[in-house]
């Protein structure tokens, strides 16, 4: 692709904010600061390996980094109507770069946990703000499929290489693969458009109609339980392959491959966007999910084991753009948005360290039984919200 080509991608990007280009700048712009999470497989296997870490420190370092995230996305809610969102997201990118590098150079737990929560802290305040930006597009959910998209893509590419290049190059190679994406990502900034927060009298119907604090709470809650039965499991899949007795290449394969077969449910969202409302998506997706995390308890067989991360790939990419499409509802100034990006930080948080807490060894069969419970309540708390989003009356302003 030459520079012109390029040049003209990115100037469309700024002439059609809403467009597609547009969307896959943001995404880039809402991942960076949580990439780690869509390699974090190769991470937890890379620390056990490369570093020694035990499954406990290294469940940690995953867990404290997002946790740090989270009240990096709670702390940015406060700010988010006083901050210039481009000036905000450059310094915060750049802070996420120079703190990756000083992690290539540490080699103990008790150092990297704290280190990787403040990492967190800054990458969660920079998912928030990309996160206020994208609900003051004309269709967030849209705009939230391209993220997954983005997301599992690159993801499924990380998980399959990284494990391969640690124990040539070392665990620094996680950490040059963050540094790459945020570098990237700067140099997409520049060609976004303003986005300026919607004014209150702009709000939509479905808005004001779904008003509700109990029904805002129960999508935050079903995006935190969503995000951990899956992250629990996702955390530590490389491990559970492994104490199934699959070889360790099937499994890396088997993962990315799966992560990349996952695109197909934002792909799904990204065309249909709410034509069908989000109640029949996220009941068809949440049953779907449910079947494939259950499936792991076979893990043993390799075509089940395979089945059931596509299964949940797909759904994962599926159900989150509507979550947090329906948390956006609630509010198009981005604060929702925002919050439930907070919201998601904890159940990405919350999973791993689950797992940390509870793994003895290989008895992966409760962690797996504990996210089918957790997607069970999800579904309870999600599809009433969704119900009352979908009979709303349609946008007016």
């Amino acid at each position: 692709m030459t520079a012109t080509t390029l040049a003209g991608v990115a100037g469309h990007a700024r002439r059609n904010p809403d467009g597609l280009v547009a969307a896959a700048f943001l995404s880039f712009l809402a991942t960076a600061g949580i990439f780690y999470v869509n390699i974090m497989p190769a991470l937890v296997s890379g620390l056990i390996s490369g570093l020694g870490f035990s499954q406990r420190e290294a469940g940690f370092v995953g867990s404290a980094n997002l946790y740090g995230a989270a009240f990096g996305a709670l702390t940015i809610v406060l700010l988010i109507a006083r901050v210039a969102w481009r000036k905000t997201s450059i310094a915060l990118l750049a802070a996420l770069v120079t703190l990756d590098a000083i992690s290539m150079a540490v080699h103990a737990p008790w150092v990297m946990i704290p280190l990787r929560a403040l990492h967190g802290f800054v990458g969660g305040m920079l998912v928030g703000v990309a996160f206020s930006v994208i609900a003051r597009t004309k269709s967030p959910d849209r705009v939230f499929g391209v993220l997954l998209f983005v997301q599992f893509g690159l993801g499924g590419l990380g998980v399959m290489t990284l494990p391969r290049l640690v124990p040539v190059f070392g665990t620094g190679m996680l950490f040059v693969a963050l540094i790459a994406f945020s570098a990237v990502t700067l140099a997409m900034l520049p060609f976004l458009g303003p986005y300026p927060p919607r004014p209150a009298a702009a709000a939509s119907a479905a808005s004001r109609a779904t008003a509700s604090t109990p029904r805002f709470a129960l999508a935050l809650l079903a995006i935190f339980l969503f995000q951990a039965s899956n992250m629990g499991l996702f955390a530590y899949i490389l491990e559970l392959g492994r104490a199934a007795g699959l070889p360790r290449d099937f499994i890396s394969t088997s993962v990315g491959a799966a992560t990349w077969v996952g695109v197909a449910g934002c792909l799904l969202v990204i065309v249909i966007a709410t034509r069908y409302g989000r109640t029949l998506p996220l009941a068809i997706g949440l049953a779907a999910t449910l079947i494939g995390i259950w499936a792991l308890n076979y893990s043993g067989n390799r075509l089940v084991f395979v089945l059931a991360n596509c299964a949940t790939g797909i759904t994962w990419s599926l159900v989150m753009p509507y979550l947090l499409g329906l948390a956006s509802v609630f509010d198009r100034t981005g604060r929702a948005a925002a919050l439930g990006g907070f919201a998601s930080k904890m159940g990405l948080a919350s999973g791993p360290l689950l797992g940390a807490l509870i793994l003895r060894g290989d008895n992966f069969g409760l962690l797996i039984n504990l996210s089918c419970v957790g997607i069970i309540a999800c579904a309870a708390a999600a599809l009433a919200p969704a119900r009352a989003v979908d009979r709303a009356p349609p946008a007016t302003g």
